[in-house]
């Protein structure tokens, strides 16, 4: 697998968005369309990557905005196959340049309906905080939290 940074209007990169889109419409009712602006990661110490297969297949995304200096908010997290590690490297990917960008801290948003991501993150060291911003009593949504240094 590859992963590539990229511009968040790259056709691979809206291709997988609108994936997710319907990914999450069919899960939790809702896009997340709203929760997500193509500029927050097109601002300094942000980022926006695509994973590729061996084929040169576009097979997942993500991203990082910053929340303040010391915090970035992961976003647009898929992996067509949920079975392959795609996911994993992703977000693992996010973490280590996170790092590199120079915050300590991840912060995350997903739906509580959505139990495969919450189960996701929680596997990979992430621990539900207080909801934050917009999520602030939405009982719906729950946040997610990794110190990363």
């Amino acid at each position: 697998m590859k992963i590539i940074e990229t511009h968040p209007n790259a056709p691979d990169a809206l291709l997988l968005m609108d994936e997710l889109s319907e990914d999450l419409e069919s899960i939790t009712g809702n896009s997340g369309k709203n929760s997500f602006n193509l500029n927050d990661v097109c601002v300094p110490r942000s980022l926006f990557v695509v994973a590729y297969n061996e084929n040169g297949e576009a097979i997942g995304c993500g991203a990082i905005r910053p929340i303040n200096e010391d915090i970035a908010e992961v976003k647009r997290m898929f992996a067509r196959t949920k079975a392959m590690g795609v996911g994993t490297e992703i977000l693992r990917y996010l973490e280590i340049q996170a790092q590199k960008l120079g915050y300590s801290v991840l912060w995350l948003e997903t739906r509580l309906i959505n139990k495969r991501a919450v189960s996701f993150y929680e596997k990979r060291g992430y621990h539900r905080i207080p909801n934050y911003g917009k999520y602030v009593n939405n009982l719906e949504a729950v946040c997610f939290e990794k110190n990363i240094i």
